[in-house]
């Protein structure tokens, strides 16, 4: 398993220790900042190149937007065979194109990085400390000694009986579950079309996910070490952050993001709903009025 990672513990490990010696003369070598930027660097390089999955996993969501009225033709057609139900479903995305885990991609595709750094910082905190990667025996040293918050980047909630290792775990834990549920609402809140169908898998795909992971990120978050609960706390801000400028900027259609954005659009553009015009129209009407009434004084003397 080791020799399959090699690659990736070499590329994780040199990342980090290019970004780490570039901030050392103005942070210092065994300075906890400088090696704690060098793992959110990690993530800004990682979620640049994921730039064009990210792309792929909104055309497929829309794709599968796009099929709703399908999806219920088939479910209402084979609702007492499940089996028959599933082989058309799965016939439907492979004539589309698409696939209803496009939203899984981002996280599976960091799942390799992710592994490899819990590796090379779980190596870091052994005693003695384990070198993987390109990391020289400095730096293995020097990353030992940095801290975050008082507390080394190396060290996890169960194997640590430092206070402030278990505050700054607890504290980063419920932060990244806190992200990871905070994104995956703002996803079906916002940016996905309303579905009043309670058997939609979609939907049924979006709930689980928006409670199983954050649940999953909290139980397994305690054998994580500090550097890498920075590094998912980080990309899942990332995460948000893209998720929220996608959703304000280009929402997708039929979503409530979408109808917002089309009430601003026809707001600028100075159309304005029926019932306004109504409402406008009025008082014009009334000052018209006023304005005539002396006129017609004048006929009648």
């Amino acid at each position: 398993m080791d020799s399959i990672l090699k690659p990736l513990y070499i590329a994780v490990s040199w990342v980090i220790v290019t970004i780490h010696d570039l901030l050392s003369p103005l942070f210092g070598a065994d300075s906890g900042v400088s090696w704690s930027l060098a793992i959110i660097g990690l993530v800004i390089i990682i979620r640049v190149i994921l730039i064009p999955l990210f792309v792929k996993q909104i055309k497929s969501q829309r794709a599968l937007t796009a099929l709703q009225p399908h999806m219920k033709e088939i479910q209402k057609k084979y609702k007492d065979d499940r089996q028959k139900q599933s082989e058309e479903m799965m016939k439907l995305y492979k004539e589309h194109k698409t696939n209803p885990l496009a939203s899984c991609f981002p996280i599976l595709a960091q799942a390799p990085i992710f592994f490899a750094l819990f590796t090379v910082l779980n190596g870091i905190g052994k005693n003695p400390p384990v070198k993987h990667g390109v990391l020289s025996q400095d730096d293995v040293v020097s990353a030992a000694q940095a801290k975050f918050f008082g507390a080394p980047i190396s060290q996890t909630f169960l194997g640590s009986d430092i206070t402030t290792v278990k505050i700054v775990t607890v504290v980063l834990i419920a932060f990244m579950s806190l992200t990871t549920f905070t994104t995956q609402r703002q996803l079906m809140m916002k940016g996905m079309p309303k579905m009043d169908s309670s058997n939609n898998m979609m939907l049924q795909q979006q709930k689980i996910m928006l409670y199983a992971f954050p649940l999953i990120f909290a139980i397994s978050g305690v054998n994580f070490p500090i550097g890498v609960l920075i590094y998912w706390s980080t990309t899942n801000l990332w995460t948000w952050g893209q998720q929220f400028y996608v959703i304000k900027r280009n929402p997708t259609p039929g979503s409530p993001a979408y109808e917002e954005l089309q009430k601003k659009r026809s707001h600028k553009n100075g159309t304005v709903n029926p019932e306004a015009e109504t409402e406008v129209a009025q008082p014009e009407e009334d000052l018209k009025g006023q304005r005539n009434q002396p006129k017609k004084k004048k006929k009648k003397k």
